[in-house]
């Protein structure tokens, strides 16, 4: 594999919006380089749209998508593919193509006319593969495979790319729980072995913490909040931008912050603060004392 060049991606005074609806509102955000950073918030707060944005899917309104401090949509989009990949909702695949094949197309912005398939490119998919842990599925078509199986060769494909950043939105949607611990162990494999800068939006805010380095939390077109996991995923911010009542607590594994929603009919009776629990007991004595019966005494 070819030694990645650290690439800087950045939005400055972002405005994004669809059919006239604004839904970004004057962002600006440096992504830091050679990290994880993990995009969170509630449904329709923007989050898709940003990394759409950055990855040149979408043309802002106004302000720029900084690309090595250059704006994104100035540079040629072969050059952009080979500086910055991106793995959207849901890929699609053509009915009946291989592991190999698929993860091979990841190679398609570092081919011309003049420069065919050659070793090099054949390095690059192995290499891929081997590092997905899907090279000795190569030849199975993607319509037999798990749906963790099948997140795997699509990362595949984006590293085949050779990018130095890494976009992903929302990788473990539809994965079950076992399945979505194997792609974020397997980002933060990539991104420990080569520094690679890795974007994704997450729903899990547990996930999210354990798994990133740098959040950013959005809320309504703009960002709430944005550091590490502990300066953002507070019980503040989390009302603020969920509108959750939460307690936080440390993950007994990982030592970040776990999120524990509080809810109105999953609370513990012999959790109530302190102040409710004795003016309820002082409410029980005094009616005992009077020869009031309590409920269950009818």
């Amino acid at each position: 594999m070819e030694n990645l060049v650290e690439h800087s991606l950045a939005a400055d005074g972002l405005a994004v919006g669809y059919d006239q609806r604004e839904i970004i509102h004057d962002l600006s955000v440096r992504i830091p380089t050679g990290k994880i950073t993990v995009i969170v918030g509630a449904n329709a707060c923007g989050k898709s749209t940003l990394l759409k944005t950055m990855a040149r899917l979408l043309k802002p309104s106004r302000g720029s998508v900084l690309l090595d401090g250059k704006s994104i949509q100035s540079i040629p989009t072969r050059e952009v593919a080979t500086k910055l990949g991106l793995l959207p909702q849901s890929p699609t695949a053509p009915e009946g193509i291989t592991v190999a094949d698929l993860v091979g197309r990841g190679r398609y912005p570092r081919t011309r006319w003049i420069r065919q398939w050659s070793k090099a490119d054949d390095e690059a998919v192995a290499a891929a593969m081997t590092s997905t842990d899907v090279l000795e599925i190569a030849d199975r078509p993607i319509d037999e495979l798990s749906g963790g199986q099948r997140q795997r060769v699509w990362i595949a494909m984006a590293l085949a790319q050779e990018t130095d950043i890494l976009l992903l939105d929302e990788p473990t949607t539809f994965l079950d729980l076992t399945h979505q611990f194997e792609v974020l162990d397997l980002l933060v494999d990539l991104n420990k072995q080569d520094d690679r800068t890795i974007v994704l939006v997450l729903h899990d805010l547990n996930q999210a913490c354990r798994f990133g380095d740098h959040l950013i939390a959005m809320k309504d077109g703009a960002i709430a909040a944005e550091g590490n996991p502990r300066e953002v995923i507070t019980e503040e911010v989390v009302q603020d931008v969920f509108g959750l009542g939460v307690k936080i607590v440390p993950d007994p594994v990982a030592g970040t912050p776990m999120v524990v929603p509080i809810g109105r009919h999953t609370t513990r009776a012999d959790a109530q603060p302190a102040s409710v629990s004795s003016a309820a007991a002082a409410l029980a004595a005094s009616a005992a004392a009077n020869g009031v019966c309590r409920p269950t005494d009818r």
